[in-house]
């Protein structure tokens, strides 16, 4: 199963639902992430909050969705408004979803706990669908 996560600048939401479908998947899930509009660095605290469950994605770098386009996705999931209304075309049946997930952008860690458990509980229960 191939999933893109989409978000405005892939500094903390998308980054995070790439590292948590991979891991979750165990194989199964081959995930990718991309922004809108890209930042320049992941966020410190996307990846301190996902170091807390053993995830490492401090060597991500943000990258900008056009540089996946033509690649086919099973699933392409947007996790803000402005990246779902900037979704580019994939090609193939890609199934399209929507997860609005705060954006936990700043420098205290709690909101990028709660957008890591808003998006592990999402990416579970997509995984027991298919």
């Amino acid at each position: 199963m191939r999933i893109l996560f989409l978000c405005t600048g892939n500094s903390c939401r998308s980054q995070m639902a790439e590292g948590l479908a991979n891991h979750l998947g165990r194989g199964r899930v081959q995930a990718f992430s991309a922004g809108v509009a890209p930042a320049s660095r992941v966020m410190p605290g996307a990846v301190a909050a996902m170091r807390e469950v053993g995830i490492d994605i401090s060597a991500a770098r943000p990258k900008h969705a056009d540089t996946l386009v033509g690649e086919a996705f099973d699933f392409i999931i947007t996790l803000c408004d402005n990246a779902k209304e900037n979704c580019p075309h994939s090609p193939g049946k890609a199934t399209r979803l929507h997860w609005p997930i705060a954006d936990p952008y700043g420098a205290d860690l709690e909101p990028y706990r709660r957008a890591r458990e808003e998006i592990r509980e999402s990416i579970t229960k997509l995984l027991k669908i298919f």
